[in-house]
């Protein structure tokens, strides 16, 4: 009897293991490029028109649009509600990604309306990373101040939150924030198409933000940092730590196992720069002119970058040596399929859902294009096979 009861709890315990070296990954695409001048702006937006298209056949999960301002980092981001409509009329197997949208430059009804159309003309295919902003020129572009940006996500989303769950009948909604002053009498048209919704997906750098998602029955942005801190410490332990915190949290929260299940297998972590080539050497060579581009166009817009600073009133860190080891280890993910699908490896074990991919980044260049359709088709043959 002793010895049954071993097999069995062996048998077992290898099947729990063979469960969680097999579990399936998601892997989307982030559509972006940079447009360093205004006759590329229709040039790259046609070009990721096409990426879109492209990542739709080879059988990715979704792609993302961010939500950036002025730049020129990736045009039609000026709007990506209106961008991902324009790609949910053509693409009807992806889902839909906001990565991630600056919730205090939006009116919060508009957002509220906007989110639920677009979930609509996806038939649930969306998903909505929020945060509070990145740079001080998109806020003072939109007259919002830089310094305030935290408190503003959180009063617009708690707006928003109360204005899903209104009912017609309900008494009316009324507000005042800093920005703006109103009431809705009646509900929130047209309603999401999923019932719930629970596709917002906040960016997890703060216990704050990484308790709300939990809290919310949410997928999370668990992003890694640059340069690590303490610089001696590896991006993947950062990246361990923020998930298995949120993990932690997201099963203390109560939620059904379907919502629990549905945030885990979304929950995701992003590369700003993929590339995929048939050799290591190959792959390394190739990423150093990618980075040599990309250099240029963030000089270019340091100038900028610092008008809109003393602006604001603040001052941020210079951005990091993209030649660095460490930027470059948790910026990039670049190698052979074996080296890409190694360090995937690690991701899938320790839990991450869904991985999210830059194939474009930088100036988009006929030779960028060119890199980036070789390193995509790579990845769809030769890496995403393994983890599906």
């Amino acid at each position: 009897m002793i010895g049954y009861l071993f097999d069995l709890l062996t048998e077992l315990e290898f099947w729990f293991t063979k469960q969680k070296r097999t579990r399936a990954m998601r892997f989307s695409v982030f559509l972006v490029g940079r447009s360093t001048c205004v006759q590329e702006d229709k040039p790259v937006m046609d070009a990721l028109v096409d990426h879109a298209r492209q990542a739709d056949a080879l059988g990715f999960d979704a792609v993302f649009m961010p939500d950036h301002h002025f730049t020129g980092y990736a045009p039609m981001s000026s709007d990506p509600f209106l961008f991902a409509a324009y790609l949910a009329g053509q693409l009807k197997r992806v889902h839909f990604g906001m990565s991630v949208t600056t919730v205090p430059l939006h009116h919060p009804v508009r957002f509220a309306e906007r989110v639920n159309l677009l979930d609509q003309l996806t038939e649930g295919r969306l998903l909505v990373g929020i945060g509070s902003g990145t740079t001080p020129e998109e806020m003072i572009g939109f007259g919002v101040n830089y310094k305030n940006a935290s408190a503003m996500l959180q009063e617009n989303l708690d707006l928003v939150l109360r204005l899903w769950n209104k009912q017609t009948e309900d008494e009316p909604i009324t507000f005042e924030t800093g920005h703006y002053k109103g009431a809705v009498v009646q509900r929130i048209v047209p309603t999401a198409y999923q019932r719930p919704f629970n596709r917002i997906m906040p960016v997890a750098l703060r216990e704050t933000s990484m308790q709300r998602a939990a809290d919310m029955g949410c997928p999370a942005f668990i992003p890694a940092f640059t340069p690590p801190v303490p610089a001696s410490a590896e991006p993947f332990e950062h990246l361990s730590l923020y998930f298995n915190r949120y993990k932690a949290a997201l099963l203390a929260a109560g939620h059904t196992q379907e919502v629990i299940d549905h945030c885990l297998s979304w929950t995701t972590h992003t590369y700003q720069c993929v590339h995929v080539a048939p050799s290591d050497d190959q792959a390394e060579e190739e990423l150093q002119q990618i980075l040599v581009a990309y250099k240029r166009a963030i000089e270019r817009e340091h100038t900028f970058n610092k008008r809109a600073e003393q602006i604001s009133g603040v001052q941020l860190q210079p951005h990091p040596d993209c030649f660095s080891r460490d930027w470059i280890k948790t910026w990039c993910l670049h190698g052979s399929p074996d080296t890409v699908a190694a360090e995937l490896e690690k991701h899938r074990q320790l839990g991450i859902g869904n991985v999210l991919m830059g194939f474009t980044n930088g100036p988009l260049t006929a030779e960028r294009i060119r890199f980036s359709e070789q390193s995509m088709s790579l990845f769809a043959r030769e890496v995403m096979p393994r983890f599906k």
